[in-house]
């Protein structure tokens, strides 16, 4: 507008910036070290490309992580001006189960002390069948297990179970839907020989099982709707360098933007009772009911 009046009337710039009220400062300003903003661009981006499901909190955290000093506002400034992809809006919590083994009623507290287990179902590029196997820490947020099999019956989950149990010590409850592989006779008396509780969640309700719901959606939208596999083998491969990078790379927001095995070193397997907090987070989760709650175990199919 200064130079249109100016290159109009032939005035200086003190007289039509002086009428116009604007400080003389405003036309003398030119941005700083675009160089360096344009490398930023660059940075957001490569991280961008190699995360396509990471929203712009997460890297921001990733940037920080790898030394680079930037404020989250500049990172979301960058980010809508290239226009990356914002992550979905989360749908609405939905209602609480009237059962008592839901994750509502009946929270982790320390390290192994609640898992949650659950099928996700894909296909190879042939169209032939793939049945993922997830384990997952309600408490850490680790990701202890991702099977992948044609089928997994009722004694292969048996069998996973087992050897989880050998390196990682067995959990206090096991949480599961009512599908027919966790509720099977051969799984269920093993885990009562084994002293687990399982705590089965209302049928037709995922919601209550929320946790492992959760990282099936994950799951889902940052590998499964991004992959091809093209065998069985290749689908065992991926899943398995998918499960440590989820683990140990990719940080979490529930636990304070630490990953889940860096937060599960700074846990005790806590037999006393007591878990540990993100430093910088009141706690990973809601207050718990568990010991105000009556836990009792529900027989599967009820």
């Amino acid at each position: 507008m200064i130079a249109y009046v100016r290159g109009r009337l032939g005035c200086s710039q003190r007289k039509v910036c002086r009428v116009l009220g604007q400080a003389r400062s405003t036309q003398r300003y030119r941005a700083k070290d675009a160089a360096a903003e344009r490398a930023l661009v660059e940075r957001i981006k490569a991280l961008a490309a190699k995360r396509p499901r990471y929203g712009q909190d997460r890297i921001t955290v990733l940037l920080r992580k790898s030394g680079v000093g930037v404020n989250h506002k500049r990172v979301e400034r960058l980010w809508r001006q290239e226009g990356l992809q914002i992550p979905r809006k989360r749908r609405k919590r939905r209602r609480l189960g009237t059962i008592d083994n839901s994750s509502e009623r009946i929270q982790a507290q320390y390290k192994n002390h609640v898992w949650s287990y659950d099928f996700v179902a894909d296909k190879t590029e042939d169209g032939r069948k793939l049945k993922f196997l997830a384990v997952e820490d309600e408490y850490t947020r680790e990701i202890l297990a991702l099977e992948v099999e044609r089928r997994i019956t009722a004694h292969d989950v048996k069998e996973i179970l087992e050897y989880l149990f050998l390196v990682r010590g067995k959990p206090k409850y096991l949480r599961s839907d009512n599908g027919p592989e966790f509720v099977a006779r051969v799984v269920r008396q093993w885990l009562r020989d084994s002293e687990v509780g399982p705590l089965y969640i209302e049928p037709g309700s995922p919601w209550q099982n929320a946790y492992i719901e959760s990282f099936n959606g994950k799951l889902r939208d940052e590998l499964l709707n991004l992959e091809l596999f093209l065998s069985l083998e290749e689908a065992k491969y991926v899943a398995e360098r998918w499960r440590l990078d989820y683990n140990h790379h990719r940080p979490h927001s529930s636990l304070n933007w630490m990953t889940p095995a860096a937060f599960a070193a700074s846990c005790p397997s806590a037999v006393d009772g007591h878990g540990c907090v993100p430093r910088g987070s009141a706690a990973p989760r809601p207050s718990a009911h568990t010991r105000n709650a009556t836990e009792t175990l529900t027989r599967p199919g009820t």
